[in-house]
């Protein structure tokens, strides 16, 4: 077996956008042609994510759409779907890929638009987002996301003492880190007082504990060990992890430590040949700030009931001793849902390269990628590292 590298990253801003899908993804897929230096006759599959376009804008099979777009009809593509971690289970089949020797080099990447023009603005899309939760038993009740993650969040408050001012800090930190990415959907600092005053959602979840509905695409190429020296500023994936948990949110054993994600991290460090303290900095799926916190703990930063502490002790800050999310997470940078697992892959890349400015952590070698689909049902999670 060899080992995948990453040796070429593209993005585009995520926010609200007027273009198709297909314009969109390809414009991520051929700024990261641009950054690897590779163009499409170098490309030997193509792995893709995108979890809604069919019910959004009645349009599917996007895979072979989308390589012809970028100039790779021919190869094997493949459209995955994971709900939020749609493109993250795309990167891993991959990576494992490219491991195996199956294929040399890949393109991956992700597109969404979750504010089309057509359909009911954020109660439609909020709709839609909840055919990820149990058909049976939780659909018919009403509870989408927001009231899923609220009750894995309350509950952690009951056992931990976690607080929504700790809540409250998470969202402030991403906000700031947002500041520092030109991508980010949002640009701009929030106060403490103003998550606090912002209206309720879900209890415990305000506003501004929320991450957005956004437009984007994010891409990187893959390829093996034996090619990734030839390229400029390759960066190693040690490690990949997936896992599943039981589905509805009712049978789950535990609902304040997200099982996936802990039994994922364990596989993903295994392979990796590390453990937790290995690691300089996270990207973590925050689409509410309980979820951080949750996600905190179950890769090994914290222990246990101390995610909502160490955030508002600033530990979980570009200059604490875990940084998490310097992107801006999902709660800043934004969340087109198929393009958020490789936009985390992006951002590991960038950090790792220390092409990120402002936002960059220092000495960084070592970075995670944690992302979930439904209501923790499936995670993935990724290890990347600077090549050695």
């Amino acid at each position: 077996m060899t080992r995948a590298s990453v040796v070429g990253a593209g993005m585009t801003a995520f926010g609200v956008h007027e273009s198709t899908l297909s314009e969109l993804f390809a414009t991520a897929a051929l700024d990261a042609y641009d950054d690897a230096g590779v163009g499409p006759a170098d490309i030997d599959a193509f792995y893709f994510g995108n979890a809604m376009g069919g019910q959004t804008e009645n349009d599917t099979h996007l895979a072979p759409k989308l390589a012809t777009e970028v100039g790779i009809a021919g190869v094997p593509a493949q459209r995955f779907e994971d709900a939020c971690a749609t493109s993250a289970s795309a990167f891993k089949n991959a990576v494992q890929a490219v491991d195996a020797g199956i294929h040399d080099t890949v393109l991956v990447g992700g597109v969404e638009r979750c504010t089309p023009e057509t359909g009911n603005g954020t109660g439609e899309m909020t709709r839609i987002f909840a055919s990820a939760s149990h058909r049976q038993y939780e659909q018919p009740t009403g509870l989408t996301f927001p009231g899923v993650f609220a009750l894995m969040t309350k509950r952690h408050m009951h056992v931990y003492g976690t607080t929504e001012e700790q809540l409250a800090h998470v969202a402030v930190k991403n906000h700031r880190n947002g500041t520092y990415n030109p991508r980010a959907h949002f640009g701009r600092e929030a106060t403490v007082e103003e998550v606090l005053d912002s209206p309720i959602v879900a209890d415990p979840f305000r506003l501004m504990d929320c991450c957005p509905f956004s437009d984007g695409a994010a891409a990187v190429i893959v390829t093996s060990d034996d090619l990734a020296d030839s390229y400029d500023a390759p960066v190693d994936v040690t490690g990949v992890g997936q896992a599943t948990d039981l589905v509805p949110l009712g049978l789950k054993s535990t609902l304040y430590a997200t099982q996936a994600a802990r039994d994922a991290s364990a596989k993903a460090y295994e392979q990796a040949g590390i453990t937790a303290n290995d690691v300089d900095f996270a990207e973590v799926h925050d689409c509410f700030t309980g979820a951080e916190v949750l996600a905190s703990e179950a890769i090994g930063f914290f222990e246990d009931g101390e995610g909502g502490p160490a955030a508002a002790a600033g530990r979980s800050a570009l200059d604490g001793d875990r940084p998490i999310n310097p992107s801006g997470g999902l709660k800043a940078k934004g969340h087109p849902i198929g393009a958020t697992g490789t936009a985390q892959i992006v951002e590991l890349t960038e950090q790792l390269r220390g092409d990120v400015g402002e936002r960059q952590i220092d000495d960084a070698t070592c970075g995670l990628a944690h992302n979930l689909g439904g209501d923790a049902g499936t995670t993935v999670i990724s290890v990347m590292e600077v090549r050695g």
